[in-house]
């Protein structure tokens, strides 16, 4: 994209930071693109919604906006509703589809009764759970069982419970974080994940990416801070497999309503080699350690082009894609 191009896009924010438990890597994620979009003439300026009314968007020119932001208050569809009402287009999902997918939950319950696989799961919600319950979830659910809060991101609060035992504290654990509780069935096996560029009928999937972290531990530190997991795209799935984990993560995706872009997260049962599918993070990571960019690099995109084509596919639900 050439710099006159760029400069058609006209002033740029991009939010970063914002008020979520995943401030620290949201920061690290806008940084990089702020960088990256710079490097292309694109008139790119920070903006925290954390230290700033988002009314000053409006106020100060920027006609539209790169978000950045991860977890609540930035992924979960209420700054998306916020530029909506400013008319200001942005990058990723938008309103509904936004605040379905930050829910685990209600994700699983689109995504079942469209027949995509997920695990099983048990939901618990903050002061309504008596210990009993919490000692059967195992009996329902076998062990190991993760646990997590519905609607956090980045593996925060998130265990995996071995024995009864460790039930209690775990539950306590993500019920400090969030009201749900979901407790989910361990699938043992590759775990994977698949980008997705794109809307409607013109999504496609970008390369997957196999996932291999230390002892199976995929946690915020072997996120972000460490370099001890592999992460192997190609991923060497057998023949066939990985088309089917994209077509999946495709429709998955596409029942959600989500455009732009996305990234679902796969477990594939060692037994069975059968999918199934965790979350899709709508606002997904663009670190130095993300995945996006290094499926999209596989694909032949380099992370600049890669934030100058989300750039370019910012919209408001009720108009469809913004022109540059």
């Amino acid at each position: 994209m050439s710099v006159v191009d760029a400069k058609s896009f006209g002033k740029v924010a991009v939010l970063m930071g914002g008020k979520s438990a995943e401030r620290e890597v949201s920061l690290m994620s806008g940084a990089g693109v702020l960088k990256a979009l710079q490097s292309r003439g694109v008139d790119a300026h920070a903006f925290d919604p954390a230290e700033r009314d988002l009314s000053d968007l409006k106020k100060k020119g920027f006609k539209r906006c790169f978000i950045a932001l991860h977890g609540r208050f930035g992924e979960d569809g209420t700054v998306q509703g916020a530029l909506e009402l400013l008319g200001i287009p942005y990058t990723g999902s938008g309103v509904m589809a936004s605040s379905i997918a930050i829910d685990k939950v209600m994700t699983k319950r689109v995504w079942l009764a469209e027949g995509i696989p997920t695990p099983r799961y048990k939901l618990l919600q903050r002061g309504l759970y008596q210990r009993g319950q919490v000692v059967q979830v195992p009996d329902e659910l076998g062990l190991p069982v993760i646990v997590k809060p519905a609607r956090e991101g980045s593996s925060i609060g998130v265990s995996k419970v071995a024995g009864y035992s460790d039930m209690q504290a775990a539950v306590d654990a993500a019920a400090a974080l969030d009201t749900d509780v979901l407790c989910e069935q361990f699938v043992s096996g590759d775990e994977v994940t698949c980008p997705v560029l794109g809307t409607g009928e013109q999504a496609r999937a970008l390369p997957v990416i196999r996932i291999v972290a230390p002892e199976g531990n995929y946690d915020y530190q072997n996120k972000y801070f460490t370099d001890d997991t592999k992460y192997l795209v190609p991923c060497g799935l057998p023949a066939g497999e990985e088309e089917a984990i994209q077509a999946l993560v495709l429709k998955a995706y596409r029942v959600l309503g989500c455009r732009g872009w996305g990234r679902v997260d796969v477990m594939i049962d060692a037994a069975t080699r059968k999918p199934s599918l965790l979350e899709i993070n709508t606002s997904p990571g663009m670190t130095g350690h993300s995945l996006v960019p290094m499926s999209a690099r596989a694909a032949g995109i380099s992370y600049e082009e890669l934030c100058v084509q989300l750039l370019a596919s910012a919209a408001l639900d009720q108009e469809g894609a913004a022109g540059p």
